[in-house]
């Protein structure tokens, strides 16, 4: 939708909310996509979401909720008084709850949680003792399981009268544990449909099927789905009870999610989602720290400069080609600090893979760095016969070196660095990219001001 069109879209659902127009207002929202809607409500001030919110039935209102962005979600649900929060809260799947509940500062999320229903509170608090890059972060409590002998007739009838309760679940399996409590079987759908209404459980079940504990990875959940055609799979506490089911498209959420943080901390954005509808205050601070932490190496890399203020001052036509060098290394660092991070993040290595990482690094940096190096040589050559008279030949040579050289120490930091801090159980995403960038800068500069100052001597240039 043209940009001219959510500026409407904003207007209308304005004007509905000061009118007071609950009716109208669900019936406009219902015609917008999720994409439009968040669009909309960044537009509205902190008094306007909230009267949206309470115009709206607690279930409208999760529904809404829960098409937001995590971090978004949290700041509109902070603006609500905690008694007319926990509705809302309640109406949204147990997943999305416990991932807006940890967006939210201790206390509010605290005081939301006294406010909603016992077992929906203890059923938040349970997720929110689970990381978000594990199955029990992911997974949703919302499942139906029978004991073994249950019958085909009964559950059929306990699926019926209580039709309202899991319409939201998303029914693709019936799942069976023991007399101990332990999962033992999954039916499907169908089957159960077509057995006769006698059967038992324990009759019909696939015994035995497969599951995921809680503490599983991401990247090992993709690969469960990768090899079974599965719509979710059951996860199981060590003693063997059923706890939740992971489903395929809530995986692929978090995956989605997970690389997003990890662009969003690459690129210097501390704590994870933002969006310019927050705070000031708090997306000041998501960025100062990163900017003030990096003043100290900058300053550092920088002062190299200095220490060869004469090689400039004797051939200034380097200075053009330091940035270049600089910029074009670090794009390759980046890249390097990019891949080993995703790869850490699938489970593709390990921090002990440095022979493979840095092997497979430095083939690309040789070949990325002479072809590269290359063509700045020929510039730093054809640029010597324009400014200095007489031309100095041996400028592309210093240039073309120096970037080479500074390609395979750049690719090294970049594919290694991320390994390092892994295994001193430090956020790659975090650290990689300053020391990468610092510690390329200082060596593209200590590399051509070298290079530079020893053809000085010898009589190359000047």
């Amino acid at each position: 939708m043209p940009d001219y069109d959510i500026q409407e879209s904003w207007k209308e659902i304005q004007g509905m909310v000061q009118a007071r127009d609950a009716a109208r207002l669900q019936a406009f929202l219902d015609d917008l996509s999720p994409n439009e809607v968040a669009r909309a409500l960044t537009r509205l001030t902190d008094d306007e979401r909230r009267d949206l919110l309470l115009l709206q039935d607690p279930e409208d209102a999760a529904d809404l909720i829960e098409e937001l962005t995590d971090a978004h979600a949290a700041d509109i649900i902070e603006e609500l008084d905690a008694e007319d929060a926990a509705p809302i809260m309640e109406e949204m799947e147990s997943d999305h709850r416990a991932d807006v509940l940890g967006e939210m500062p201790r206390g509010d999320a605290e005081a939301i949680l006294k406010e909603m229903a016992p077992e929906e509170a203890q059923d938040a608090r349970k997720l929110l003792q689970y990381d978000d890059d594990m199955a029990g972060g992911i997974m949703v409590t919302e499942f139906v399981s029978y004991p073994q002998d249950a019958t085909v007739a009964g559950v059929i009838q306990d699926l019926r009268e209580h039709h309202e309760a899991y319409a939201d679940y998303g029914i693709h399996y019936v799942y069976v544990y023991s007399e101990r409590g332990t999962l033992i079987g999954v039916v499907r759908m169908r089957d159960l449909l077509l057995a006769p209404s006698g059967k038992f459980l324990s009759e019909i079940m696939i015994a035995n099927p497969i599951y995921v504990t809680v503490d599983e990875s991401l990247s090992a959940l993709d690969d469960f789905f990768e090899r079974y055609p599965f719509w979710n799979v059951p996860v199981t506490n060590n003693a063997g009870k059923m706890i939740g089911v992971v489903r395929r498209a809530d995986l692929e959420e978090a995956i989605g999610e997970a690389h997003e943080k990890t662009l969003m901390r690459f690129g210097g954005i501390i704590g994870g989602e933002e969006i310019r509808s927050m705070p000031l205050k708090e997306r000041t601070s998501r960025r100062m720290l990163w900017l003030t932490v990096n003043i100290i190496p900058s300053l550092m890399a920088a002062s190299v400069i200095i220490l060869f203020e004469g090689t400039i001052k004797g051939i200034p036509a380097l200075v053009f080609f330091i940035p270049v060098i600089g910029n074009m290394c670090g794009c390759s660092g980046n890249q390097a600090v990019a891949v080993s991070i995703r790869e850490l993040t699938l489970g593709l290595i390990q921090p002990h893979d440095v022979r493979r990482v840095w092997g497979k690094e430095i083939s690309v940096g040789v070949l990325n760095g002479l072809v590269i190096g290359s063509i700045l040589g020929v510039v730093a050559f054809l640029v010597s016969y324009f400014v200095y008279e007489p031309p100095m030949p041996m400028l592309g040579l210093v240039v073309g070196v120096a970037f080479f050289l500074n390609t395979l120490v750049s690719v090294t930091l970049g594919g290694l660095i991320p390994l390092a801090l892994r295994r001193m159980e430090l956020d790659p995403a975090l650290g990689a990219p300053l020391l990468m960038t610092t510690l390329t800068d200082m060596c593209g500069l200590v590399l051509i001001f070298l290079f530079a100052q020893s053809a000085m001597t010898m009589g190359w240039l000047g």
